[in-house]
């Protein structure tokens, strides 16, 4: 028999039973008014596009939301300000075990009781407190994020990457020669590390164009241990010879490495012996770490392991892009302190890539995830043109400066050959790239946040970057979807009133501040302006 309802029952706080015994920490908040924000975030972008949604609730007592995620924030509206709530740990879908819920909150007489429990795989909670408006929240959350983070330059401030495997050439054209010649066209355009993907080293994964010849996404080790050394074939001189290239053209080198996920990555200790080695010999600081498969507690605790004893035995220099494209990693907030998140993979080869979906997941993620963590991709748009038709807002439509500018408040990654691109791309991507060495130190100086609107394509949408120094300038890139109006009017945060023309950087258009008004015009639809106060 089904239980009854709409049978009517004390609410009192006498009636209700306590905390459970699952609750490991728990705070009393006075006040009676709040309202309560859980962000719910994806990873495995591969299959997922949406990376960020919200839901919001003005806490009553007939309700106690029970619910599951790392970051909640809970505003005091009669008090004004409030507080984050931030679990250190993977997603809840990416989680080596499970629990009832992660945080519960109950709105009493007088206070809301905050209850959470202890995620495994995840450390204690944090409470972050704030004031003011959304400004301030969102640069505590960063700055937190931050924290985590080494003091070395490599971690702290962005840097623009470029990756030849988005091209879809995979490990096909691997080889000295080509890696030569990209490295000289690389310079040319201003990367700052030339990244060799899968395909470098001896062994063959089964991403490789020959797979077929026994490829493997874990077990390195068990199938070859020489796997992580250079491919004798496509690179006979080894690494040096590339090494001197990048040296001599004031690039840097970069590497894929899997760590071996094979019996909860086992083998660790191995693996970060192999990247420290490739460190100090090479001086290689860049590694994106890729078929990463974390399925269980001691799996977490091997991988954190490996990253730990890589950052302490580099003093920090080496710096990691984990990859959250697919499988069961730490994401988000399980492993803060490696580097960047290399967010997605999207190719117009498959016709899955479009600059506003891009700039989409930046601008979400940006307000929660700092900037300084996320790695975001820009393609060669002159390439698969036939595969989009008359589309409107098809790759082929931007300009190549724009398309760095969409990712060029994060980390942005040329995710293309940059020896293919033709010679208009590489003087638009040169122009300004150099606009964005020349301000890169204080634009990551500030907190950075969106502004506009959610990009659709056809709408306005751009970053704000507001240091602290109030005598330090402040940044803004704007966007202009397919619109019929260049004309902008977009309301800033409370923090950043002030009045006069902004000095334009790179971009065709105009802007000013007037007051909390972001106001200009954008010449052309699906152009930009870059500026400064």
């Amino acid at each position: 028999m089904n239980p009854s309802t709409g049978i009517e029952k004390d609410p009192s706080p006498a009636s209700q039973s306590n905390a459970s015994p699952e609750v490991s920490q728990s705070w009393k908040i006075v006040g009676m008014h709040f309202r309560l924000t859980q962000l719910v975030f994806e990873d495995g972008t591969d299959t997922v596009n949406e990376l960020v949604h919200e839901r919001e609730w003005l806490l009553h007592p007939r309700e106690t939301p029970c619910l599951h995620g790392n970051l909640f924030c809970l505003e005091n509206l009669s008090e004004g300000g409030g507080s984050w709530f931030v679990q250190p740990a993977p997603l809840p879908g990416a989680r080596p075990g499970e629990t009832p819920y992660d945080f519960r909150i109950s709105l009493k007489e007088n206070h809301a009781m905050v209850e959470v429990t202890q995620t495994p795989g995840g450390h204690s909670w944090e409470r972050l407190d704030w004031t003011g408006g959304d400004l301030e929240w969102t640069r505590i959350l960063h700055e937190w994020q931050q924290g985590f983070r080494p003091e070395a330059a490599v971690h702290q401030i962005p840097a623009f990457l470029s990756n030849t495997w988005g091209d879809r050439s995979r490990d096909g054209r691997m080889r000295e020669d080509f890696i030569l010649t990209e490295i000289e066209a690389a310079a040319e355009v201003g990367v700052d590390i030339v990244q060799l993907d899968d395909g470098w080293q001896r062994g063959i994964t089964s991403n490789s164009v020959h797979a077929d010849q026994g490829g493997v996404w874990e077990g390195f080790w068990n199938q070859n241990p020489k796997f992580w050394t250079p491919h004798p074939e496509r690179f006979p001189r080894g690494l040096e010879p590339l090494v001197e290239a990048a040296r001599a053209h004031g690039v840097r080198l970069g590497l894929w490495f899997a760590p071996d996920s094979w019996n909860d990555f086992v083998h660790w200790e191995r693996d970060a012996a192999c990247v420290i080695d490739l460190h100090r010999r090479h001086g290689i600081c860049a590694f994106k770490l890729d078929g990463i498969k974390a399925h269980s507690e001691t799996a977490l605790k091997n991988l954190r392991g490996f990253v730990a004893r890589v950052l302490h035995e580099s003093g920090g220099e080496v710096v990691f892009d984990l990859d959250i494209t697919a499988e069961t990693r730490p994401g988000y907030f399980g492993m803060m302190n490696c580097g960047p998140l290399f967010v997605e993979n999207r190719y117009t080869d498959w016709h899955v890539y479009w600059p506003h979906h891009t700039l989409r997941t930046l601008w979400k993620l940006s307000r929660w995830i700092d900037p300084r963590r996320l790695r975001m991709e820009f393609l060669n748009p002159e390439r698969n043109t036939g595969l989009y038709g008359d589309d409107p807002l098809a790759p082929a439509k931007y300009r190549l400066d724009t398309l760095f500018a969409s990712v060029m408040f994060a980390n942005p990654l040329g995710w293309f050959e940059v020896s293919g691109l033709s010679k208009t791309a590489r003087r638009d991507l040169g122009a300004i790239t150099r606009v964005w060495n020349a301000h890169r130190e204080a634009l990551f100086a500030g907190a950075i946040i969106p502004i506009g609107s959610c990009p659709t394509g056809y709408n306005f949408s751009g970053f704000l970057s507001v240091p602290r120094d109030v005598k330090a300038p402040v940044y803004v890139v704007l966007f202009r979807g397919d619109t019929r109006e260049g004309e902008f009017s977009i309301e800033l945060p409370d923090e950043v009133a002030m009045n006069g023309k902004l000095k334009i950087l790179h971009g065709d258009g105009h802007a000013q501040i007037s007051g909390k008004q972001l106001k200009g015009e954008i010449a052309s639809p699906l152009g930009f302006v870059f500026a400064s106060s």
